[in-house]
């Protein structure tokens, strides 16, 4: 059974230390994916971005600077969970977000109760749909896959 949790929140988009604005980001989890969080960017004038990475990711930048490639996040403070900044970059392009940790904690602790953290192969019937693409792609049948 395919379940989803949805939130919104607003974040300060960190364009220079001069310029910041508040945005709306969307937060989705399903549990068909149960390893990914994503976040749709609502900026202004601009059609909404989707970034999708690691549920885990998310957790772990809550309290330590986290991740690899194109997705940074870390706390704001040491000392007490606040804030957290997180960086998305792509080539030499990069933005910067500030956003409060209570609102991430309470999105990952929805998605908890539905694939605890370190359970998520039991949510998603990973085997059935590794078998159905195996049997199309046998059949011959590669309509609606992807290439790399």
């Amino acid at each position: 059974m395919r379940e989803t949790v949805q939130a919104e929140v607003i974040m300060t988009f960190l364009v220079s230390e001069e310029l910041s604005f508040r945005i709306p980001v969307g937060l989705d989890y399903d549990s068909s994916d149960p390893y990914a969080v994503k976040f749709t960017f609502h900026l202004p004038g601009d059609a909404p971005v989707t970034w999708a990475f690691a549920r885990e990711l998310l957790l772990d930048g809550l309290s330590q600077p986290s991740g690899e490639g194109d997705v940074h996040i870390a706390p704001a403070s040491a000392e007490h969970l606040s804030d957290v900044f997180i960086r998305l970059q792509v080539g030499s392009e990069g933005a910067l977000f500030r956003a409060g940790a209570a609102p991430l904690v309470a999105f990952l602790d929805r998605t908890d109760r539905i694939a605890p953290l370190g359970e998520e192969r039991s949510v998603a019937d990973f085997d059935y749909d590794l078998a159905a693409a195996l049997d199309n792609i046998l059949a011959g049948n590669t309509e609606g896959q992807n290439a790399g």
